[in-house]
């Protein structure tokens, strides 16, 4: 199995010119716009859904030019995300530094976030493709009304696997989603090739966002590069809480729902021991190996290459995240 190094490079062109189109079209006459922009693009990130689109791509050979540039539209609609996101959720630390609200205040970063996405759009139009665009405009439309969802999880303990499922894949694994089918998309290709593409970013969406719920009680705060627990401070029913719930005392149940209600982290270290002696973590992680598996099983229409191959290994290393 490849590393994630050995992956990127098999793109690296595409891969460097991707970020440098982030940097020049970052660029404004507004001075506030380019310090928080350049901020939060500095965080670095692995630039993993850009680089699920320029692999995608490769794999169906295509030739045009048009995949950096939507590869840096989906990291910057990706961006804006992450703005609002830390805003909506006060959250202070991401990727092991302050978050740009910490550093330049929530107004700053709503309104950055919302010129990355208007960024994004002007981008996306110079494809002058319809079929990109609705792609896009959708899956936007899809990422706030999951973050709404989410909103309305919030601090509700009888959310159900149904409901966090429904909040997960329109909040994060969409944008995996759009980023693989618009590369079959520029490669016009066959239909059943672009719906395994699309099945393939979902599920590798759902199973990233899974681990990096189950990373929220498992891992410690320098390697997650966030404050471990911050779901429960926020009051989030994710996975791991609504199995252990389901699956532990009369008594503890109560204490976690309670936590849920309420927020805060005052029994963090109880509520560690019941999601550990209920089996959650690995009930989460089970669930994020089923995903990677429907994930590799969807690309089996692609043509066999070292590019689909980097796809399949991408699924895979996503099981042995520690951040």
């Amino acid at each position: 199995m490849m590393t994630l190094d050995q992956i990127r490079a098999l793109v690296a062109d595409d891969f460097d010119a991707t970020n440098q189109i982030i940097l020049d079209r970052l660029q404004s006459d507004v001075v506030l716009v380019n310090q928080v922009g350049h901020y939060i693009v500095a965080a670095g990130g692995k630039r993993l859904r850009p680089m699920l689109l320029l692999l995608a791509a490769k794999s169906l050979n295509y030739k045009g030019d048009f995949h950096p540039n939507l590869a840096a539209v989906i990291e910057l609609i990706h961006t804006a995300t992450l703005l609002h996101d830390d805003v909506v959720d006060e959250s202070d630390l991401r990727r092991g530094r302050q978050t740009a609200n910490a550093m330049f205040g929530n107004q700053a970063s709503v309104l950055v976030g919302d010129y990355l996405y208007s960024r994004s759009f002007q981008m996306m139009v110079e494809v002058g493709e319809m079929r990109v665009m609705e792609v896009l405009s959708q899956t936007t439309n899809e990422v706030a009304a999951g973050e709404v969802l989410q909103l309305m999880n919030v601090n509700d303990p009888d959310v159900d696997e149904a409901s966090y499922y429904q909040v997960i894949e329109r909040k994060t694994a969409i944008l995996f989603a759009a980023a693989t089918q618009l590369a079959a998309i520029l490669a016009g290709t066959s239909k059943n090739i672009e719906n395994g593409l699309r099945e393939y970013g979902l599920q590798l969406g759902n199973a990233f966002q899974l681990i990096d719920d189950a990373l929220d009680y498992a891992a410690d705060t320098q390697e997650l590069g966030k404050n471990v627990g911050d779901d429960l401070a926020e009051g989030k029913p994710t996975l791991p809480l609504i199995y252990a719930m389901q699956h532990a005392s009369e008594s503890d149940a109560k204490m976690i729902r309670q936590a849920i209600e309420q927020g805060g982290l005052d029994n963090m270290e109880a509520i560690l021991q019941v999601i550990e002696q209920t089996g959650a973590i690995e009930y989460t992680y089970q669930a994020a190996e089923q995903a990677v598996a429907k994930a590799i099983s969807a690309l089996e229409p692609l043509p066999d290459n070292q590019y689909k191959q980097a796809l399949v290994d991408i699924a895979r290393l996503s099981l042995k995240r520690n951040s």
